[in-house]
């Protein structure tokens, strides 16, 4: 039974199989657990058709992303290692590969076999489709066509036992040295072991690429005493030879000994050291000699590179803050800033890159909007629906708004929103606190604090007026901005949530203080007014449903922010400009423009308590299109 078999109907050999649906399988041992440890020669097309039909693979066939399958390669990698080791070995110590080694290869070699029959079952994915393909006869056409067939053939065939057995004698001849050397072939494997660690994210990526630099000088070092040891043996004199001027018949001596010399010469020569007591003696290990410290140069730069990449890559965010730091003292010592102003620029700075692994936008850049928006309501949503502006909203608003937000942090004694600074954005904080402050004849005014899921910058959002106060944070806080216009158009659509944020709105300003309210005069005017109709709807007692909505949509219209477009700021009056009333009574109404006359007219009902028909300006000429008029203007309404 193959490793992958999860079925014993036929299918048609002309299937092809996409490889995906395999990731989420939850028999046989196929369960990919790790998506990042997949090679990306195994992830699909874009495009791909997936179905339940491509879920099973057929009889003898084996998934490459077998989990079982992965296991056995990780396995041959381990033998890898001694193939990696025995191989230069054997060539320099020829009684080594014809003693206690050679069992131990016999059963190295069994297992590589084996890996070699299993490959004619593993599926492949066709490039050109990136469909994964099950047919055993395209398997292994496509191994035996490729060059990976017949040097995996020849790194396991046992030369020397083959030899014996035909032969009938044990042969110490260099050839069969040579021959093992193609076991070197196998070091690939440990290639994209590495290279699959590194992409791993359940493995330190460090320590990853540190065991690889590692084992590469470890194998430099190793195959080069080897090699050298090998050139010792097989010159004429050996006494005229590094070894043999240290170690008389050293041929004689245990093999260990010869080892130790070999490794000690490689390993001085590597890191250049260069005691001088083992040296080259004649011309051909000068030869090698030479070539090898060129070979040196160049790993001892591979060394150094992906050491220094390491451990820069460690410190980059501190590089960079460090120069973004003294670029700041530059330019604020080169424009004499306040010291208290590069504070805050300094603060400011070392804040965002403290933070800089929990900043949202950075974080959630790449990624799906779906996704981003369910991470945002998991984060934020509590506090929004805890805002005095939201409480009661429907959760279809919720969620179209807690997808527009944006997360930032502020250190302490830092102003988010600067008095009289154009309204672009309002905010609630989700942690810190904040004071809002005004300004009165150049003297610095504390008004209020406000803390976690409180909101500010709303009302000059809202009216559409400059922002009325300074808010500056107390402590680290970490709030959510909302765009103007994002909550506009998400309002628009959404009749009654517009309603219920109109009307949490208006309980809000009711319960300002005197001192704040006096810093907004259209506020304290938009609030009388306000109070005054719901008076006089309590007084009457009797006004019908009509009326109501007409007042509703008054309302409305003059909140800009809940109204389709903000429109021009006008001032209406509600008698002739030639029949002024009274001393008191001649105060106009401030108003956004509304699209038609019938509103204006409305509106102006809503305002002086009676329905007018005409419009006429100041200097007496009757106002037909409201979009000739102007900022400012005065309307007269009767």
């Amino acid at each position: 039974m193959s490793l992958s078999e999860t079925t014993r109907s036929p299918v048609p050999l002309s299937e092809t199989r996409s490889p995906t649906p395999l990731l989420f399988r939850r028999h046989s041992s196929g369960e990919i657990r790790n998506i990042a440890s997949l090679s990306s020669s195994l992830l699909p097309a874009f495009g791909t058709v997936m179905g339940e039909s491509s879920v099973r693979l057929k009889r003898f066939v084996i998934a490459p992303y077998d989990r079982r399958y992965r296991l056995w390669q990780t396995f041959l990698v381990v033998l890898v290692v001694y193939s990696a080791w025995s191989s230069p070995f054997e060539l320099a110590f020829n009684k080594a590969s014809t003693g206690a080694l050679l069992p131990v290869d016999l059963v190295v070699d069994a297992f590589f076999a084996i890996d070699i029959i299993l490959t004619f079952f593993v599926a492949y994915l066709d490039k050109s489709t990136y469909l994964l393909v099950e047919e055993h006869k395209k398997i292994a056409f496509r191994y035996i066509t490729h060059l990976r067939f017949p040097m995996d053939v020849a790194s396991t065939l046992p030369f020397q036992t083959i030899y014996r057995v035909i032969t009938g004698k044990m042969s110490r001849g260099q050839v069969f040295g040579f021959l093992n050397l193609l076991r070197l072939w196998r070091l690939r494997r440990v290639s994209k072991f590495f290279s699959r660690l590194e992409k791993d994210t359940r493995f330190s990526y460090f320590w990853t690429r540190y065991c690889k630099l590692i084992s590469v000088v470890l194998f430099a070092v190793h195959s080069a005493g080897c090699f050298y040891y090998w050139l010792a043996t097989r010159y004429h004199n050996s006494e005229s030879t590094w070894i043999g001027a240290n170690i008389p018949d050293f041929k004689s001596r245990s093999i260990w000994l010869g080892y130790t010399y070999s490794m000690y010469w490689s390993i001085v020569t590597v890191t250049t050291v260069g005691y001088g007591d083992l040296h080259a003696v004649n011309t051909e290990e000068k030869i090698f000699t030479i070539f090898y410290l060129l070979f040196n140069i160049g790993l001892t730069s591979y060394l150094i590179g992906n050491m220094t990449n390491l451990i820069v890559h460690t410190a980059v965010r501190t590089f960079a803050m460090r120069d973004s730091i003294n670029e700041i003292l530059r330019y604020a010592q080169k424009n004499r800033l306040p010291e208290g102003l590069k504070e805050q620029m300094l603060a400011h700075l070392t804040l965002k890159f403290k933070t800089a692994e929990l900043q949202q936008e950075q974080v959630l850049e790449n990624l799906p909007k779906a996704i981003r928006s369910s991470i945002s309501q998991q984060l934020f949503r509590t506090t929004l629906e805890n805002t005095h502006l939201l409480k009661g909203v429907s959760d279809d608003f919720i969620v179209q708004l807690v997808s527009e937000i944006k997360a930032e942090y502020f250190p302490p004694k830092v102003d988010i929103v600067i008095q009289n600074e154009i309204p672009t954005d309002f905010y609630i904080i989700v942690s810190g606190a904040v004071d809002v402050v005004t300004y009165k004849n150049g003297t610095e005014q504390f008004l209020s604090k406000l803390g976690s899921q409180q909101m500010f910058g709303e009302i000059g959002v809202i009216f559409n007026i400059p922002q009325p106060f300074t808010v500056r944070t107390k402590r680290l806080s970490q709030v959510v901005r909302i765009s103007h216009h994002d909550f506009k158009q998400l309002v628009q659509p959404l009749q009654e949530d517009g309603k219920i944020i109109l009307t949490n709105f208006i309980q809000h300003l009711k319960g300002l203080k005197n001192e704040e309210l006096a810093e907004m005069p259209l506020v304290s005017e938009f609030l009388d007014d306000f109070i005054s109709e719901e008076d006089t709807v309590n007084e009457a007692g009797t006004q019908d449903y009509a009326t109501q909505v007409q007042q509703e949509n008054a309302i409305f219209t003059t909140t800009p922010a809940l109204s389709e477009t903000p429109g021009t700021r006008v001032i209406i009056h509600g008698y002739h400009p030639d029949h002024k009333p009274n001393k008191g009574g001649n105060a106009g109404k401030l108003i956004h423009l509304p699209d038609s006359v019938e509103n204006l007219l409305s509106i102006a009902e809503s305002k002086f308590g009676k329905r007018g028909t005409t419009i006429i300006m100041k200097d007496g000429s009757q106002v037909e299109d409201l979009a000739a008029l102007r900022e400012d203007d005065h309307l007269y309404i009767f």
